[in-house]
């Protein structure tokens, strides 16, 4: 079956290049498919390369190879003396897509803005449970709905956010993937239909692509979009090739049926990097590769068993067999050592079976459940690589795992389940360059049921991170977070694995991507060598 969807999908981008032989196009080969095309309840890199990143656009942007901020869909805006108020100008003119199910008949404007961000809080909008599994899990993790008071237009073109406190990071915030501005005009058409589950199937942006269609599980196709507020792209055309597989994503890149990759197995690098035809961009990843542990389910509510299970496992080793020597470093910290605040005091994971096998007879642990994807992600090349270690390591000193491995989208959602059981292996890749966008988004009690698959719920971490939005002052945030840390180091409430090192292979006809930071795969920028 695996084979025959990949011939398939062969023969689809084939075909689809063929048609466009005119055309400037680009073929990625990512990593999944997306759970759907809209970015507000999405949460995987995967789901926003192929709906926020092409298909829309936010107030304010991510430059480009950095975290800072530049103007988006808002041409300026400005932020009152308390923090309380912002206020953004939109850029006049900006066009919607237009496609064969759906013609706007006005520019985006502040109903627009409005309409994005009072679906994720406000339940009598129509659009706040239009799907079976409708959940805001960006919205809700980052305690977005305690922070904003309301969203109010103050004309077509100006809109105001009001806040109930100050809040830090909130600018950058709004750069990220949920905070992407939807047309009303279309949601409205839809509602009126009844057909509002197309809003997350068929999008309509204002972004440098517009989607074109999608072959489940195969391919997703978009074009340029002839009217971005922006300028036109040097693009025509961009496919999404969608291998899971990532041998095969290599073998695609080397036969030339695809431009360039996601997440190369670590074991291949030196010989991409030696192809003369391939470049090999590279830079550290603002990310982390870690391991829940269910801190309200038995054996691992007990901060000793916790411990214990950690203290069983030789991290070095095991990050060397995943990522290979150099592409990647054992963590120590939550947060990577190229953000600002990480806690360099931090001491390294100790490594002492014969000490965790004590402990864990005394408690009687002899038993538990360790959880395995089936994709492959920067932070972690193979789950179920990794399960087998830990697996060993642990049965070393007497504790039997049982790996559950579970397909992408699911896992996901069965990991956030308050009765998981176990430890849960998962990662992240850094949204917006703030601290908070770790802690508060991974750790925070407001991410119970989205992003906290420790469901853990600890008083003087939630106090910390709380201060650190509230605080202005960067050093006074910064000493915050490193208290913070200390906090995680203390509970333990996962086992920090590794920050590795983030690698695109591409064909050398590519012109102009650059590697962003923030684990975005944008395209906008991009240009391919006739």
């Amino acid at each position: 079956m695996k084979l025959m969807k990949s011939l398939l999908a062969a023969t689809a981008i084939i075909a689809l290049a063929a048609g466009a032989a005119q055309a400037k196009q680009l073929i990625y080969c990512s990593e999944a498919s997306p759970k759907h095309f809209d970015p507000a309840m999405a949460t995987g890199g995967n789901d926003f390369d192929a709906s926020s990143r092409t298909i829309y656009n936010r107030l304010v942007e991510f430059k480009h190879g950095e975290t800072a901020i530049e103007p988006g869909l808002a041409d300026s805006w400005e932020i009152s003396e308390d923090g309380l108020e912002y206020t953004f100008h939109l850029h006049p003119g900006t066009k919607f897509h237009t496609t064969d199910y759906f013609t706007p008949t006005r520019d985006l404007n502040a109903d627009d803005v409005v309409f994005s961000f009072e679906r994720q809080f406000k339940q009598d909008n129509p659009f706040n449970a239009y799907l079976a599994d409708s959940q805001y899990e960006y919205y809700e993790a980052m305690a977005m709905p305690s922070y904003i008071k309301e969203v109010v237009k103050v004309d077509d073109l100006t809109v105001k956010i009001v806040l109930n406190t100050p809040n830090s990071p909130m600018l950058a915030n709004l750069g990220m993937d949920f905070a992407s501005i939807v047309s009303k005009e279309y949601a409205d058409q839809l509602a009126a239909s009844g057909n509002t589950a197309d809003f997350a199937a068929k999008p309509i942006g204002t972004g440098p692509f517009q989607y074109v269609d999608y072959q489940l599980d195969s391919v997703i196709r978009y074009s340029a979009f002839p009217d971005y507020f922006k300028g036109k792209v040097a693009l025509d055309d961009l496919i999404f090739a969608i291998t899971p597989d990532t041998t095969a994503r290599t073998q695609r890149l080397l036969a030339g049926e695809c431009d360039i990759m996601s997440y190369p197995n670590p074991t291949d690098i030196a010989s991409l990097k030696e192809n003369p035809d391939l470049v090999v961009m590279d830079q550290a990843g603002l990310n982390i590769g870690y391991m829940s542990y269910n801190t309200t389910v038995a054996p691992t509510d007990d901060v000793e068993v916790r411990k214990a299970l950690s203290m069983a496992i030789n991290k070095p080793a095991l990050v060397e067999a995943l990522f290979g020597a150099g592409n990647a470093e054992p963590a120590k910290n939550l947060i990577p050592p190229t953000m600002w605040s990480y806690n360099t005091a931090t001491p390294e994971q100790e490594y002492n079976p014969e000490k965790a096998k004590e402990i864990l007879a005394a408690k009687g642990v002899t038993e538990i459940e360790l959880w395995a994807s089936d994709r492959a992600r920067s932070y972690n090349p193979s789950f179920a690589r990794s399960a087998e270690i830990i697996q060993q390591d642990w049965a070393a000193v007497g504790v039997k795992a049982t790996i559950n491995t579970v397909e992408w989208t699911q896992y996901r959602i069965d990991g956030a389940k308050s009765d998981r059981p176990g430890a849960f292996q998962i990662g992240w890749g850094g949204d917006n360059g703030d601290p908070d966008n770790f802690f508060a988004v991974l750790f925070g009690a407001a991410a119970i049921g989205t992003q906290n698959y420790s469901i853990w719920n600890n008083a003087e971490f939630e106090e910390l991170i709380k201060q650190g939005v509230l605080e202005t002052d960067p050093a006074k945030r910064a000493e915050i977070y490193t208290k913070a840390q200390e906090v995680m180091t203390r509970e333990e409430p996962a086992f920090l694995m590794a920050h590795s090192t983030i690698y695109m292979p591409m064909s050398k006809k590519v012109i102009g991507y650059t590697m962003d930071p923030l684990a975005m795969h944008r395209f906008d920028n991009v240009d391919v060598a006739e």
